[in-house]
């Protein structure tokens, strides 16, 4: 597994506590689920969800879209920005 960066803007930021973690992960799906269970109580980790549920995300600036997020295979020392959905479009 390589070490990759999440990194959270607007609510995504506010409910993950920091602008952005290290995590260890092969896909997509792996570093959002470590992110996930860094977030500790059940309750912080329920609202975590909620916001990346309704997210989009980009891999090295490249847009995820429709694709699963098993399916997206991360480099080492990819970037993965988390975009939760901004008023004003």
């Amino acid at each position: 597994m390589g070490m990759v960066t999440v990194r959270y803007w607007a609510a995504a930021k506010q409910v993950a506590g920091l602008a952005e973690e290290k995590v260890s992960a092969d896909t997509l799906a792996e570093a959002l689920a470590a992110a996930s269970t860094a977030r500790g109580p059940a309750q912080a980790v329920d609202a975590f969800d909620a916001v990346l549920a309704r997210s989009s995300f980009l891999v090295d600036g490249a847009p995820v879209g429709s694709r699963a997020l098993d399916s997206v295979h991360l480099p080492d020392a990819a970037v993965i920005e988390v975009l939760p959905p901004f008023a004003g479009g």
